[in-house]
């Protein structure tokens, strides 16, 4: 019997971005379900959140407000958030040889608060910098969906503040991260307007394929 993934590896730190909409919580599961059949011990989290004061600070994020909440702001609740998740969950986790998934990271600050609301990229780098200490995804998986299908899709549910915004605000994320999947051989992009089974298709691929690169779990050499 084959030694368990995580104590054979350093911890690996899997994202996955996209819009509202693009069905990232089904997709998450789909991660996770693969990942536990190929016996890799895993820990599933989310951005902004993951820890007790991390997710009371979220709510700051997203519930709707009278008050106009400028994009700076925006962007130092998104990072001290951040800091308490990476500090507190992330890092040990990855340190002890777990894996972590997570439902959004920095990527979604570069293209949220960055390019959609337009605050300096030069400020969102250096909290980066800051806050991450070097720590970046090891797989991106970028669900890519038309901004005027996403808003479809959520037409019907009840929105939180981010999700209320409009058109062009969502097409403008998107841009930004498909610039950023240029950018980082780390992205995978999923059609997420594919049929549903075809889109699991594609998420468990993408996660096989790089559980082999990292491991050798399903190669003819294992």
């Amino acid at each position: 019997m084959s030694e368990p993934v995580s104590t054979r590896l350093r911890g690996q730190f899997i994202t996955l971005e996209g819009t509202e909409g693009v069905g990232k919580s089904t997709n998450l599961e789909k991660v996770c379900e693969e990942l536990a059949a190929l016996g890799i011990d895993y820990f599933c989290t989310r951005e902004p959140g993951g820890t007790a004061v991390a997710e009371k600070l979220r709510q700051i994020l997203l519930e709707p407000c009278a008050e106009q909440i400028h994009g700076i702001t925006e962007l130092l609740v998104v990072f001290a958030a951040r800091a308490q998740h990476i500090n507190n969950e992330i890092q040990p986790r990855l340190a002890r040889g777990q894996w972590v998934v997570c439902d959004r990271f920095t990527d979604a600050t570069f293209a949220y608060q960055g390019y959609a609301r337009g605050v300096n990229l030069d400020y969102v780098e250096q909290l980066e910098q800051w806050v991450q200490q070097g720590l970046q995804p090891d797989l991106t998986i970028l669900l890519d969906l038309d901004p005027a299908l996403a808003m479809q899709r959520i037409a019907g549910r009840s929105k939180d503040r981010m999700e209320k915004e409009q058109l062009q605000f969502y097409q403008t994320v998107r841009d930004g991260y498909l610039q950023r999947a240029q950018q980082y051989s780390r992205f995978k992009i999923i059609d997420a307007g594919a049929p549903i089974d075809q889109v699991a298709q594609q998420m468990t691929e993408c996660v096989r394929q790089f559980v082999k690169t990292v491991a050798g779990i399903g190669s003819d050499s294992a």
